[in-house]
């Protein structure tokens, strides 16, 4: 008893510890976005002011010229001009000619007090509209502390959750839990071998791909390319490497901690699925397919679908934090697993915020591509 209870408590040190070094990282890793968007600025910006320097000084300006269009535009009048030429008139009297200056300084300052998008203070006989929280302007604030992430997707908000729901219950739930059974009853077998096996799930997972990408161009915006798209969320981004080392071993950590806790806890038991025994153990090109498959093929669609479709579609209408959140929830009940649910959603927030920090799916891709190669040879072991 003195026995298991010293380890629990080495354990519970160690949990804390590992929290404490986990939330320090991320702090610091949140804090140094700002740095790091300083350090791309030109030198020409740096040398601009502050934002609410330029603010206020442009509300000053244009206040002031607002307030002298005004007073140029109708001039008081104290009391009425009488005509010295013949001797009265009073009411009748023409009204004495405006200042020269006026009208055109009115021409000059007009464009001026119209600058209603990058201007705090508006003029009140300005027929433009002030800003809302749906222009581009505001928008774009939401997106300061990681600019790779924007506002302008290929969907719209209202069209994202539709477009999931179709490809979860259409493409991925059938192809995934009854692809097989298909190709057994094509192939007129009550089993299959781990070569057809595993052949047939690497062709029933291109095919979920393919379609899931032809669903989203569907649905898409008029005139959004869907593969431009992806192509441009795969390009190289700075430091997206140390990123990558990071938040992979930032995973691997808290992995082997949970499966440390459940066993201390639980008790040791086999995880590991039996059919990818099976494949692993059949070695020549089971192996290598299957190897294919869980680093490569599996990544990529679903680094696609949930990272680079719902986690930036998502993050167009709500904060980056709470996207990262809901596309990791689904991301692990698209699996389907409830033992591993947890885990899972730890992968999702893993490879979210490496995306969101990278804003490239690379770093993801990796993150996620060695995390099943971890899974694949661990099970190998067994």
């Amino acid at each position: 008893m003195y026995a298991v209870n010293n380890h629990l408590a080495s354990l519970a040190a160690y949990l804390v510890v590992l929290s404490g070094v986990f939330f320090r990282l991320l702090c610091l890793s949140i804090s140094g976005v700002r740095g790091r968007t300083e350090k791309r600025m030109t030198g020409k910006a740096r040398r601009q002011p502050r934002t609410h320097q330029r603010s206020l000084s442009r509300a000053r300006s244009d206040m002031l010229l607002t307030v002298t269009a005004a007073c140029c535009s109708s001039p008081p009048r104290l009391h009425p001009v009488r005509s010295r030429t013949n001797g009265g008139g009073g009411a009748g009297a023409p009204p004495p000619p405006r200042r020269a200056g006026a009208a055109k300084f009115r021409a000059l300052a007009a464009p001026l007090l119209r600058r209603s998008s990058s201007s705090a203070f508006i003029c009140a006989c300005s027929s433009a509209p002030p800003p809302t929280p749906g222009d581009k302007d505001c928008d774009r604030e939401l997106f300061d502390e990681y600019p790779f992430l924007s506002s302008d997707t290929p969907w719209e908000p209202e069209d994202v959750w539709r477009t999931f729901a179709a490809y979860l219950l259409v493409l991925h739930i059938p192809l995934s839990f009854g692809g097989l059974g298909v190709v057994a009853k094509v192939l007129h077998s009550s089993s299959l071998d781990p070569l057809t096996t595993v052949v047939s799930t690497a062709m029933l997972q291109l095919g979920e791909l393919t379609l899931g990408l032809a669903l989203l161009q569907y649905t898409a915006k008029p005139g959004r390319q869907v593969g431009t798209f992806f192509a441009g969320k795969f390009s190289s981004r700075p430091s997206w490497v140390k990123e990558t080392v990071l938040w992979l071993g930032l995973l691997m950590s808290i992995v082997f901690l949970t499966s440390l806790i459940a066993d201390r806890l639980i008790g040791p038991e086999d995880a590991y699925d039996p059919i990818l025994k099976e494949i692993l153990s059949d070695g020549g090109t089971s192996r290598l397919v299957c190897w294919f498959l869980y680093c490569v093929i599996a990544p990529l669609s679903e680094e696609i679908i949930y990272r680079g479709f719902l986690l930036t579609a998502l993050s167009s209408s709500m904060k980056w934090r709470n996207a990262v959140v809901v596309s990791s929830v689904m991301f692990s009940v698209a699996h389907l697993s409830g033992g591993n649910f947890f885990q899972l959603f730890v992968v999702g927030c893993i490879t979210g915020l490496a995306y969101c920090r990278t804003g490239t799916l690379a770093a993801s891709f990796t993150i996620h591509s060695l995390y099943n190669a971890v899974i694949l040879f661990t099970t190998m072991m067994s």
